[in-house]
């Protein structure tokens, strides 16, 4: 039994969920975001809530449950609240610039990087070490972090680069003589 697949998704004031030919979608406050339904499970709105169980006993459709939950609680949890990820830049001359939907980098290199922001992100730089990308897709949100955080990973022996807000990045020594 999945202990996470188990509890069902609440359905806040505000928000409608329909499902149609595979497909769950959920309309907000934020947006409509939708992700096709598994035929190994079964999608069930009922008093406010989406229930998602097994459709069967297979061994396949049990380890699909808990995600499935979480695909369907990240849906529902989008389009009322949204997702934010928070990078921090380290380092002597690093800082970052939001133009509009491009995101200006200087990192160190010859160049500055400019990145697009892809269509339902938006990205805010508060100060010039402080990136902060924010979005209804969880995923889409978590994928443009990344990208511009491996433009220059944090390194272990100053600590200088990009890295999330709360990542602890493990510190080594120096060379001694």
């Amino acid at each position: 039994m999945s202990r996470i697949g188990k509890k069902a998704v609440a359905i806040p004031a505000g928000v409608t969920v329909n499902i149609d030919n595979g497909t769950l979608s959920v309309k907000g406050p934020k947006g409509t975001l939708s992700m096709g339904m598994s035929d190994l499970i079964d999608y069930k709105i009922e008093e406010g809530q989406i229930a998602v169980n097994p459709a069967n006993d297979s061994k396949q459709a049990r380890s699909f449950w808990g995600m499935q939950r979480t695909l369907v609680s990240n849906l529902v949890e989008g389009v009322t609240d949204g997702f934010t990820k928070t990078l921090e830049i380290t380092g002597v001359g690093y800082r970052a610039k939001a133009q509009g939907q491009t995101l200006k980098l200087e990192l160190g290199f010859s160049h500055d990087v400019d990145l697009d922001v892809p269509a339902g992100i938006t990205v805010n730089t508060p100060d010039q070490t402080t990136v902060e990308i924010s979005g209804m897709d969880k995923q889409a949100v978590g994928q443009f972090a990344a990208e511009v955080r491996e433009f220059r990973k944090p390194e272990p022996y100053k600590g200088k680069g990009i890295k999330y807000r709360g990542e602890y990045i493990f510190r080594k020594e120096g060379k001694k003589k």
